[in-house]
């Protein structure tokens, strides 16, 4: 594939254009929007929440995943042609050790092509509000054309037909179709009408069957699997929909991506009684305990990894608020800060996704460790969840000391498992 640039034409059209471009502003600002997201694999954020997080299938480790979102960055505002930015690629994954499926080359390509088009018609969904009527547009650039593709070439529709809620291009790997707005008077002027919109006809497609959440999903006709949205609408909504005050803009649901596990946690593991701590001991004391763990102590931090390969900075700044102070008992749950830790260091499930933090009024990326325990007297089942973030952590500990509120704590459990599964004991 040639190196190319793009830079959006005088009548609205992109064209693969020589060195030298401008950059396009609205597809900067749309992607420099989104935040870098660990995953296991491509099914694991599905279509309109590729608007907000910037992914990549198998990089689960978020140092990596922002190396790789930099490199796209900067083809985007830069030009950088496919060649610079497989370059910005091998120094990533050399920096990470990441080792990746597929070839270099068909890795790239994907990566590179698939963030410039659809941040380029994100920004594209911006400047067409202004038009009354859209029309598609096949890719003579196209090698292999799509035969719907084709179909749809030149089909002219009402900018607010819900055909282009899920057929508003790209529309599959390596897809160049495009958009264009049309005026009453350009319209006319072309001698064009509005098209009969076309029948559109679902299949049932399997997708994520090689990751933690194989699921069923409904493709229309002609659209690759996790195409069938417009890349850029729900982030347009965003700055120009208004929301209440403390709540999150439109299109982001709280959490993204907001998939619940579909199967149960492995079986609980033993967790000895002389590792729950007595309680009145001094904070000091609870901290040093949980660092030991991951042979760290108060002033000599360690970097520790967890099973997934994620680095996490193990210290006493973890139980430190604000002013420095530490908040280990804030709640009560001090004697299982070893809990805490065994969740960290041998969890059952790692997950992660994007939160809206409503002190902040933005989203933040979290990851979360939960692991299920039974005592080892047997009197009590429980887990430990540990959840972190750049605006801190959150460790949670809950018990049930009878049959009849363990399906109250697996439901607490379930409420744990959502986001983007990295790490399952056992699998």
């Amino acid at each position: 594939m040639a190196d190319v640039k793009y830079k959006v034409n005088a009548n609205g059209r992109k064209g693969a254009l020589g060195y030298g471009s401008l950059p396009f502003d609205a597809q900067i600002a749309f992607f420099r929007n989104k935040l870098a997201l660990p995953t296991r694999t491509w099914t694991d954020i599905w279509q309109a929440n590729h608007d907000h997080a910037f992914v990549v299938a198998g990089a689960n480790k978020m140092a990596l995943v922002e190396d790789l979102q930099a490199a796209v960055q900067k083809a985007i505002a830069q030009g950088t042609t496919l060649t610079e930015f497989r370059k910005d690629f091998d120094a990533a994954v050399k920096a990470h050790g990441w080792s990746y499926n597929g070839s270099r080359g068909w890795r790239t390509q994907v990566i590179y092509h698939t963030n410039l088009r659809s941040s380029y018609n994100a920004g594209r969904f911006e400047q067409l509000q202004k038009f009354p009527y859209w029309q598609y547009h096949h890719s003579i650039a196209s090698q292999n054309a799509r035969p719907q593709h084709l179909v749809w070439d030149k089909l002219v529709l009402p900018a607010n037909h819900a055909f282009w809620l899920t057929h508003y291009p790209p529309n599959g790997w390596g897809c160049n179709c495009s958009v264009t707005g049309l005026s009453d008077v350009r319209l006319k002027a072309r001698g064009l009408s509005v098209s009969e919109a076309p029948v559109i006809k679902l299949r049932q497609v399997e997708v994520g069957k090689n990751g933690l959440n194989p699921r069923a999903v409904e493709v229309p006709e002609g659209i690759s699997p996790g195409f069938a949205y417009a890349p850029g609408r729900s982030a347009w909504m965003h700055s120009h929909v208004p929301t209440p005050l403390g709540k999150p803009p439109h299109g982001f649901d709280k959490m993204i991506p907001a998939t619940s596990a579909r199967d149960l946690l492995p079986e609980p593991r033993v967790f000895a009684e002389d590792k729950i701590l007595a309680k009145g001991l001094s904070d000091d004391e609870y901290v040093a305990a949980f660092l030991s763990e991951f042979g760290a102590a108060e002033g000599a931090p360690v970097v520790f990894y967890d099973v997934a390969g994620e680095a996490l900075v193990i210290s006493s700044a973890l139980f430190r608020n604000i002013k420095g102070k530490l908040k280990v008992t804030k709640r009560g749950r001090e004697p299982y800060v070893l809990m805490l830790a065994e969740a960290i260091r041998n969890p059952d499930e790692i997950w992660t996704n994007m939160e809206w933090n409503h002190a902040l009024g933005k989203a933040m990326v979290r990851r979360r460790y939960v692991a299920r325990f039974e005592i080892a007297d047997g009197s009590r089942d429980g887990f430990a969840v540990f959840e972190y973030g750049r605006d801190g952590w959150a460790g949670v500990t809950t018990y049930a000391r009878d049959f009849s509120s363990l399906d109250e704590l697996d439901a607490e459990v379930e409420g744990m498992r959502r986001g983007v599964r990295l790490y399952k004991r056992g699998l």
